[in-house]
């Protein structure tokens, strides 16, 4: 070894560790963004309106968007609710002890296609929900 140098070896200084690195992180984070979103087995089917928050139309009749609503975009990500004004949605929704929106989940093209899905409370209780598949199943 020559007098005065020393080599420090790092993984870090060579490029291609350093991009391979960043790849990999990469698609960590972007596969949960691919699975398959799981809704609640009281979820319910509808279309959304937010008129003026906290007030929305829920299937064309007034509604209140609960005081803690978690509105998730297709990407499943949360969305303001002031950021959908007068945006009608097909989505799927849950609804809080006092018959206020609680969840929100806005649908896929893929999700807005798996049928059948409870429009009413109702019909949830007379349907039975397979929570693997995620599907509904007429009596």
């Amino acid at each position: 070894m020559a007098a005065g140098f020393s080599f420090i070896h790092s993984p870090w200084i060579h490029t291609m560790n350093r991009c391979v690195f960043v790849v990999l992180t990469a698609l960590v984070f972007a596969l949960p963004a691919q699975a398959q979103r799981i809704f609640e087995n009281n979820a319910l089917r509808g279309e959304l309106m937010v008129t003026a928050p906290p007030e929305a139309l829920l299937n064309g009749k007034p509604a209140r968007l609960s005081p803690g609503v978690r509105i998730r975009n297709q990407q499943n990500m949360i969305q303001l609710s002031g950021s959908l004004l007068q945006q009608k949605m097909l989505v799927n929704y849950t609804l809080d002890g006092m018959g206020q929106v609680r969840e929100v989940w806005l649908l896929t093209e893929e999700e807005a296609r798996r049928q059948p899905w409870p429009r009413t409370v109702e019909e949830s209780q007379r349907w039975q929900f397979d929570s693997t598949l995620q599907r509904w199943t007429k009596p």
